[in-house]
């Protein structure tokens, strides 16, 4: 699920005047009497402006979404994906003779890593369980164009990995397998909840969020700077 970050907390790895900024950042937006604020101007005539903090180049669609109604945003990035210890895994077992009955995906980001695995394995056919809608986009040019060589072929009745898990097809008591690649800060809900209903589940941690090593000082400013009807909002994938 989506949590937000503290800037506070990205601290230790910032310089002494970035530290102190983020520390003014972060009682800004996460004091209960600010975020009551922001709640409130909501239904007012001004505009808030909004801070959007996931990696550089993937805050577009919250941007747009949000410029529809209105409201203006300012994006620092905070966070950033680096790889997981089993991301050179990945591909090798894409090309291994057993093909899995399953891959499940949770997040746009693990699609992302995953289809560069998979293509670097030569597009094998694969059978894709995704979590929700928006990581189901992430696959929509490949499916066009890759013969049907990967097909989505389950989303669950809702967006969350317990449901996920509970609706997965498996047919009867056949031997099942799933791969899932995820991050490695991912909880184990998904393979404990398949598992205990008999499939063989195969993790890989293909990827990691961490904090960025540095914040662009001016767009900080302006963040601190902005009214104090702001609100912030930090989505991982």
């Amino acid at each position: 699920m989506a949590s937000p970050v503290s800037p506070f907390s990205l601290a230790p790895s910032l310089s002494s005047s970035s530290s102190s900024s983020c520390l003014q950042l972060h009682r800004r937006f996460f004091s209960p009497s600010l975020r009551t604020s922001a709640s409130a101007s909501s239904t007012s005539n001004s505009v808030p402006k909004v801070v959007v903090t996931r990696e550089r180049g993937k805050n577009g669609k919250l941007i747009k979404a949000l410029a529809k109604h209105g409201i203006g945003c300012l994006e620092l990035p905070l966070i950033q994906h680096t790889q997981g210890p089993d991301s050179d895994k990945l591909s090798s077992v894409l090309c291994a003779d057993s093909a899995f009955d399953w891959i499940v995906i949770t997040s746009p980001e693990a699609g992302s890593v995953f289809l560069e695995a998979w293509k670097a394995a030569g597009t094998p056919k694969v059978k894709v369980g995704v979590v929700g809608a928006g990581t189901a986009s992430i696959f929509e040019e490949v499916m066009q164009s890759s013969e049907r060589s990967l097909d989505v072929a389950f989303t669950p009745s809702k967006a969350n990995g317990k449901v996920l898990a509970s609706e997965l097809p498996k047919n009867g008591n056949k031997r099942c397998t799933v791969l899932y690649p995820a991050s490695a800060k991912a909880s184990n809900e998904i393979e404990q909840g398949l598992s205990n209903r008999g499939f063989e589940v195969v993790r890989l941690n293909t990827y990691t969020t961490v904090p960025v090593g540095h914040v662009d000082e001016m767009v900080l400013k302006q963040a601190i700077s902005a009214p104090c009807c702001c609100s912030c909002f930090t989505f991982f994938s």
